[in-house]
Order: C-alpha cells, then structure tokens, then sequence
C-alpha cells in the first residue's frame, strides 16, 4: 500500500526493488520530507529569502546557504540533516531527486503583505530563487491553513534514522511511489460539497451521523429535560441538572487516554467509538424505562431528587463526550487534509441535526396541546412522544449503527503507539505554550455575556405562559438558519477570528433584545405578533450563537497540531464548552437569588383548591412554594425578577472583557504563525 507522506502518495516508479536498493532508496525518500519538513517550519517561522541548494550543489555537510534576498538585511547559513546530491544518487534515486518540489518564501516587506518566490532553473541546471507573486493584505481562509503534520512525533524530529525506522514500520510502508509535494493549504479554495472526491463526501457522511447520534442525548440533557423538570423544580435546582453537561467541558482529563490506548484488530478510533456507542444504547434503553418516576421523585422533597437524576444523565454526557474525543481525531484522518475543513462543518451539521430532533421536534410531538389538535380527534394528557419512549428507540438506534459500523466501515490500521505518560506530557506541553493559555482565557470568559439569555430566557417565557408548543414553533423555525448558516460561515473566505467577534457582538445584542422580548410579554396572553416577535428574536440569538461556534471550530481546526491525533483539538474545544457550561449553575442561583416574589392570600377562597388553603403571606420566589401558592388559591406576586437583573450584569460584562481583553487578545493569536501553536519537541 502507498505511504501517505504531506497529504500526497508516492508515484510509482522503483517497481520491485532489491533489498539494499530498498534501504538506499527509503533513506532518500526520508531526506527529502526532513528536507520539506524544513521549509515549511522556515515559511510558518516567517524567514526570508533562503534558497535551498544541497540538491544542486552536492554539499555532504548539508550545509542550506541563505542568499539575501531584496530588502534582507543579512545573510546566514542554515544546517540540516545531510542527504546525497542529484550526482551521488543512483539512477532509480535520481528520479526521486529530479522531480523535487519547489519553496517559496516570505520576504521583509510591510506587516500584512506577502512576497512569494518560485524555482526556476537557469540553462546550466543551477536553481534559483525568482519572485512570482506579490500580495497586498492577506486575507486568511476559515477553510484552508490547516497545516499538514504527521500522527508520530518521530515523523517530525530531525533523526533521519529515527523517521526511517517509523516509516518502514507502518502497515502501508512503500517503496513504489515518489513523495508529492505538500498540498499548499494556504492558497486552497472553498469546494462544494459536490466537488468533493467521493471518498470525502461518503466520510463527511459518516462524520454527520456520528455527530448527529451524540446531539440526541445532548439535545434532551441541555434542552428538552429542563423545560420539563421546569414545572417541578426552581431556577437554582435546574442549574444542578446543568451539571449533567459538565463531561463535555472535562473530557480533556481523559482524552490521552482515548488518543494513547487502542486496539489494533478495531482500529484507533473505533476501538472506542464502538462500544462507546453500546454502552450509550443501553443506558438509554435502560432510562427509558424509568425515566417518567425518575423525573416525579426529582422534585419531591423539595428537589432533594434531583442529583439522583442528574447522575444519570452525567453518565449518558460522559459517553458522548468520550465518543466525540474519538470522533474528532478520526475526523483529521477521514477527511483529505485539503478538505480537512469539512470536519467543522460535519459537527455542526451533525449535532445540530441531533440536538434540533431531541429539543425541538422531540417538544413539539410531547406536548399534548400539540398532539391534540393536530393529530387527535378527542384529547389527551399526554403527547404522542413521550421521553421514555423517545429514549428507548434511539437506544436501539445506537446499538444498530454500531453494528453497521463494525462491518461496513474499515478504518486503516496503524502501528503507531504513543504511551498515556508520553501524552499526558504532550497535553501538558500545550497547556504551557504562552499562546494557548490566553486562548484558554478567552474562552473561558467569552460566555459570561450571553449566559442569562442561554440559559434562562426560554424558561422565562414557559413560566410567563409561553407554550411548550410555541416554544417548539419557534425552535423548528432556527433549525433551517442554523443548517446553513454552518455550512456558509464553513465554506467563508474570511479569517474566522474577524467573524467571530462579529458574532460575539451579535450574542450581546440578542441577550438585551431577549430581557426586552420577556418584558413586553402580553398580559393576556401570547397573540400572533408576539409570537413573531419571539421568533425573530430567537432566530437571531441562535444564528449569532451558529457563527461563533462554525467560525472558533474552523479556527481550532487550522492551528490544531495532529501529531497527537485528537488531543490537540480535544483541548481546545473542551475550554470552550467549559466556558459556556461553568458560569450556569451559578447564573440560575443568581436569578433565584435576585427574585423578590411574595404569595398574597385569596380574599375569597375558591371552590377548588388543589392542597391546603393560602391563610398567610409567605415568599414564592422558588419553583416549589409557587406551586404551593398556586395549588391552595393565592397569587404569587413577582415585585422583583431577578433574570432581568441577572441578564444585564452578564452584558455589562460581556462587553467590558470583549472591549479590554478578548478582541484585541484574539485578533492578535490569528495573526500568529502556525509556529506558534507547535511543541518545540515535536517539530
């Protein structure tokens, strides 16, 4: 099998070599990526006017002399791995060194301006340096510098024997092909999905499903659960169910262990992947089944039941967290490295698909207003779908796809081997780079401006008399937005970072736009103006939310460092979940906190009353004591709604930082070079 070297494969052209034409022959192939391997650090590096002449010149030190180039101000010498001349190689060599690949270099000229240089060869064979392209202000493609490494840090040391002995020992080690030039990623277009090579669009594909499968647990633990335990437990005890999401915001404890530890017969992702996925089926079957006595016994005892409930919960978010580690490492290696940008778009697509089938349909078919006018002819107290059963067939579904991919789907084996102890240091190597930890800052206060509006404002409208079904209406309406704004922001030529912040400006603006919606909420009752207002506002806060997750996710994927598989991007998302899932549990306590709500008795009881009549005043600003008010005739009065409180601290947070520190932080990281980004030990 061919030898995947930068992305490209050998060409075939040493058809059965001897054995000692094999090893001269693999240490040429070796040479020349160290040798390419180097000119892509000196362009990510930003050196200038370097010409690479031990080819031409036969140098046996491997001595690269640096020959100013216009505007320089010096002129050095560069020492790399020796390798033999065009002269000293053998014929079958020779071949392998004519076909050599050219460089291009970036030269001292005002910031933000590029000048490209190109080979060309004078009469007498000499190769020099001519400059070919001059650029104005670069402009950074979402779907292109994605920088091709390999998946064993020995590939990228500067050893030759060390690259020599990994090679031969791949399963797909071959000596019948030349290595191709690394694609240039920071010159490639956008593609259709149609445009796409067939073995791309069936491997996007199946990273859609993948990542849709993980959204149907993910959608009903941070969508459709809450609004259901809405009407049994208060703000405060919500925010402990929030908890339940806090494995996707941890899993970088774990995921050395799910890039390290693998089976070779299964393959490295599907070593996990697979039973990951039983494991998920049968918890669902499981929940399924107890799920409706479960949910009454969370609110008894004053929501002591919750934690119980939770933890069940935990345990289904543990699994697809761990499933999605596997998912995108797989994605770097699915995916050809010029579409590697396709693997964003495949996340969003596919956990949107899940999370919009587990919220917002998933609502709409429970809700029994719903299922009666449309689908019955004498009414119900319950829907057509309730969460027991939802969660049972997709429980199946899981175990069924799982089959599927065991026998259909053959993941390349590798014997590549990285100890847990080896990745733990790597992951610990890119916690210390100056440069991730203020990534890592940003994220983890970027979200404090939109938490109260995230969190809060759909719970506000269902306890104002905003129907479940509205509430699905209006959800089913974003789902359209959300899809493609994914793939357009995907599939955009501006630099990620730049759309980003847009949006983030767009999140502050919908979280003021959202306590204005609340505010003006109709004392009659909802009419077909507010329910357009609801949706307009709604449609936008979600499309904002859209970009900024399509646009940090390109980001993550173009200076992740695949040389530890999904480790990298692991991290990254991972410090971006925790941002959105940390401040939560406190916004919700915040807003109970801030609540000033008294239960007035009735002047005049009424003929029925569910428990104990109301005889005294008492405060009804959590979930239960307003159940206790309503149920025994009293009115709770609400002289102080500590969202509206709670919602503008969140913005006047938000843009403070955003101002201050997290624009200008930002906009500077994604003017850094990939270098930035890399372990010096692994380069």
């Amino acid at each position: 099998m061919p030898l995947p070297i930068d992305g490209g494969l050998y060409q075939n052209i040493v058809p059965n070599p001897s054995a000692s034409e094999s090893h001269h022959i693999t240490s040429i192939h070796v040479a020349q990526h160290n040798q390419r391997s180097e000119q892509q650090r000196r362009k990510d590096h930003g050196e200038q006017g370097l010409e690479l002449q031990a080819i031409s010149r036969g140098k046996g030190d491997g001595e690269l002399e640096r020959e100013p180039s216009q505007g320089s101000r010096t002129s050095e010498s560069y020492k790399s791995p020796s390798f033999p001349s065009t002269s000293e190689l053998p014929e079958r060599g020779r071949l392998l060194a004519e076909d050599y690949s050219s460089d291009s270099s970036t030269s001292n000229t005002p910031m933000g301006t590029k000048k490209r240089t190109g080979r060309s060869r004078d009469s007498n064979g000499n190769t020099s340096i001519s400059p070919t392209r001059h650029n104005g202000h670069s402009k950074e493609d979402m779907n292109s510098h994605v920088e091709m490494r390999h998946k064993h840090p020995s590939l990228d040391s500067p050893t030759v024997t060390s690259q020599t002995e990994n090679l031969m020992s791949r399963e797909s080690f071959s000596l019948d092909h030349e290595p191709t030039t690394a694609p240039d990623t920071s010159g490639s277009s956008s593609h259709s999905f149609w445009a796409l090579p067939r073995q791309d669009r069936r491997n996007f594909l199946l990273l859609v499903l993948l990542y849709f499968l993980q959204g149907i647990p993910m959608g009903l633990a941070g969508g459709s659960v809450p609004v259901l335990l809405k009407a049994h437990l208060s703000y405060g005890q919500i925010g402990i169910f929030s908890l339940a999401s806090y494995p996707y915001s941890l899993k970088l404890l774990w995921s050395p262990i799910v890039d390290a530890v693998w089976s070779t017969r299964l393959g490295r992702r599907k070593t996990w992947i697979m039973p990951i996925q039983v494991l998920s089926g049968l918890g669902m079957i499981y929940l399924g089944g107890r799920v409706k006595e479960m949910m009454v016994k969370a609110g008894a005892n004053d929501g002591a039941g919750v934690w119980g409930f939770t933890w069940w919960w935990f345990f289904l978010v543990l699994m697809c967290a761990t499933q999605d580690i596997a998912v995108d490492g797989w994605a770097l290696t699915l995916l050809s490295p010029q579409n590697l940008s396709y693997s964003s778009t495949a996340q969003t697509v596919g956990l949107t698909a899940g999370g919009f089938l587990s919220y917002t349909v998933f609502l709409a078919f429970n809700s029994p207003d719903f299922a009666n006018r449309w689908f019955r002819s004498s009414p119900q107290a319950e829907g057509v779908m309730t969460l027991g059963g939802y969660l049972t067939f997709w429980g199946w579904a899981y175990i069924i796809v799982t089959v599927g991919l065991g026998i259909l789907k053959r993941e390349e084996k590798s014997n590549d081997k990285d100890g847990i102890k080896e990745v733990y240091k790597v992951m610990w190597g890119i916690l210390k780079l100056r440069n991730v930890q203020t990534f890592i800052i940003i994220h983890l206060i970027a979200k404090i401006g939109f938490q109260a509006n995230d969190g809060v404002t759909n719970l506000k409208l269902l306890d104002k008399g905003f129907s479940q079904e509205d509430l699905s209406l209006t959800v089913l309406i974003d789902f359209p937005f959300e899809i493609f704004l994914g793939y357009f922001v995907g599939a955009s030529s501006r630099p990620p970072i730049h759309i980003w912040c847009w949006a983030f400006v767009g999140r502050l603006v919908a979280a003021i736009l959202a306590q204005g919606t609340v505010m003006i909420f109709p004392k009659g009752g909802v009419t077909t103006w507010y329910l357009v207002v609801v949706i307009a506002e709604h449609v936008f806060s979600t499309s904002m939310n859209t970009i900024m997750f399509v646009a940090i996710a390109a980001f993550h994927a173009k200076i992740s460092d695949p040389v530890v598989g999904g480790t990298y991007m692991t991290l990254l998302a991972t410090v971006s979940n925790l941002g959105g899932t940390f401040p939560r549990i406190f916004i919700l306590k915040l807003v109970d906190f801030f609540t000033v709500a008294t239960c007035i008795p009735p002047s005049i009881p009424p003929p029925e009353l569910k428990s104990a009549l109301i005889t005294t005043p008492f405060s009804c600003a959590l979930e239960a004591e307003k159940h206790r008010c309503l149920d025994g005739g009293g009115t709770c009065n609400i002289s102080r709604d500590g969202y509206y409180i709670t919602n503008i601290i969140c913005v006047i947070v938000g843009v403070v930082t955003f101002v201050t520190f997290i624009r200008p932080a930002s906009l500077r990281l994604q003017s850094l070079p990939l270098r930035a980004w890399r372990l010096a030990g692994w380069e």
